[in-house]
Formats: structure tokens, sequence, C-alpha cells
């Protein structure tokens, strides 16, 4: 028999126990079933999400992740079953637990949206609210755009905390509509600042070069080293509003990739919404295309 219960804050042993079923869940998969973001706040009580674990006896055998409703911003959950487990109703009974908890319009990832998400989405009657698309190209061919650095823009690197405050500034301008990468705080920045994949030699920023000391967008990069080979990552390109149509994106996302390269990689990833159609049309010419889908479901409107 199995129970659930939600917590604010896990304890050391717990956080350890569901990032081994975590872990074996995308070993199962082929895909993490949870973000980057849900895993962080694992052992980070401040993060703002609620943790629903499902056990048998002693273990964990089911895991969702929460982060309520904010703003204009629904809430959001992630799910994942142990693979010894599957096949009990767990995974359907931590949906409907964390779509009730989350209230109104909540959603539910299924990341890769596999066959048996779709299951469970169809059996609880839950519809498509959203679609994240992960793209993916060689880095070898086809060759890599020039990389052309306009007059009156310089295109730098990570100069270290003092360029946090414009960081932020700029990320939350642009993605001020977005449920997850919206609303940063400096403790978002420091974490992954700490994060054993950092590098500031992939981070790029852009300035006018006659106020260098304003951002006018960025480009973080990310490898995966847990991939084998290792893979690279577009990880989040943020342009100032107020500098959009200068070809911002485009020259930051190919200072990207041409670093991304000279690393000796030889595949980048992304992530985008299925609907952003100007940041598709860009990442579709500079030779990305679909690897899989995100999909975030929700109850139907009454």
């Amino acid at each position: 028999m199995t129970a659930a219960s939600w917590t604010d804050r896990l304890d050391g042993g717990t956080a350890a126990a569901v990032r081994a079923l975590l872990a074996a869940a995308g070993e199962a998969d082929g895909v993490a079933p949870v973000s980057e973001a849900a895993v962080l706040s694992l052992a980070d009580s401040d993060a703002g999400a609620r943790h629903l674990v499902s056990r048998h006896g002693d273990e964990p055998v089911g895991y969702a992740n929460l982060v309520p409703a904010h703003g204009d911003h629904p809430a959001m959950a992630e799910v994942a079953v142990a693979p010894s487990a599957r096949g009990r109703g767990i995974g359907a009974a931590l949906v409907t637990q964390v779509l009730a908890e989350g209230g109104p319009g909540a959603r539910v990832w299924a990341h890769g949206d596999l066959p048996a998400a779709k299951a469970v989405a169809g059996r609880l009657g839950l519809r498509t609210a959203r679609e994240l698309w992960q793209m993916r190209r060689p880095l070898a061919t086809p060759e890599l755009p020039e990389l052309a650095v306009p007059d009156g823009i310089v295109l730098r690197t990570y100069r270290g905390p003092d360029d946090d405050a414009e960081l932020l500034r700029v990320n939350n301008a642009a993605f001020d509509w977005h449920p997850e990468q919206g609303g940063w705080t400096e403790r978002d920045i420091a974490t992954r600042r700490a994060a054993e994949w950092f590098d500031p030699a992939g981070l790029f920023v852009a300035t006018d070069a006659a106020d260098p000391e304003r951002l006018l967008g960025f480009h973080w990069t990310k490898v995966h080293t847990d991939e084998q080979p290792p893979v690279g990552e577009v990880y989040v390109v943020g342009i100032d509003p107020a500098a959009q149509g200068r070809g911002l994106g485009r020259l930051l996302t190919l200072a990207g990739l041409h670093h991304l390269r000279a690393r000796g990689l030889g595949e980048v990833l992304l992530y985008t919404e299925a609907d952003n159609t100007a940041a598709v049309r860009t990442y579709t010419r500079l030779g990305f295309a679909p690897a899989h889908i995100d999909v975030a479901y929700a109850a139907p409107v009454a």
C-alpha cells in the first residue's frame, strides 16, 4: 500500500532517495523526468517548491514537485514514478493530487510526452496547455555561419558577480511572460554559478560600445557531461526588449555555438516554446530541428 504526503522541505535522506528515483526513471525512459529547477529545489527550501512523496513502506516510489501559482502564472508540477513501481496507478494519483493542490489552471509537465504520460492524461481527461520543444543540431554540419560583430556592439564573456545585476535585469525583462525563466533573483544566478557545469567563458554578453556597463543581451551556454558523448546547450538567450531588432539573438546564439564547437562538442541542444514563432524561425535557420517535445497538461476549462 502506498501513501503520499506534502512537505515544503525534504530531509537529507528523503532528498537523496528522490534523486535516486529520478535517476532510475531517467535511465529507464531516456529522458529526465523533471527539470533542473525541480532537482535544485530538493536541497533548497527557499526555492518555493512543494514536494509530494509517495511511499511504499519507507521507500519513495513516486515524487511530484509543485511550484505554486504566482502572479499571472499558474501552478506548475512535475511527476516521476520509480520504474519498479509502475502500473499501480501511482502516477495518475500524483497527477490528480498536484492538479487539485495547484488550483485553477494548474499544469503538469510530461517530459518527452511518453506513452505512459499520454495514457494518464487521456484517462484523466487532461488537455495540452503548452508545448516545449527540444531542438538539436550537429556542430560539424551544416557549417556554422561566420561570427561577425556589428559596429557599435561589444561582445565579451562574463566578468563575474559584477555582471549579475544587469544579467537579472535583462533576463527578467526578456522573460516577464515566462513562468519558469521570469522572476529570477540573485539566488538563481548564484546557484547556477556554483554548479559543476558553470563556465564563465561560456556566458556571453553584448553591450553597446557607447554604454558598456548596460547589457543588451546574453547567451548562457551549458555542457551536459552526463551524456556520452557530452552535448552542448543553448541554455538561455535573453535580449533586452529595448534592444530588439538589432540581430542580437542570432549574434549571441552564434557566439555560443562557435564556443561549444571549439570545445570539441559534436552536438548542441536547446529548448523553446513551440508557439514562439520568432525563436523557432531563428533556430531553424541556424540548422536546428525538433528532437522531442515536452507537454504541459491541464484540466479542461469548465
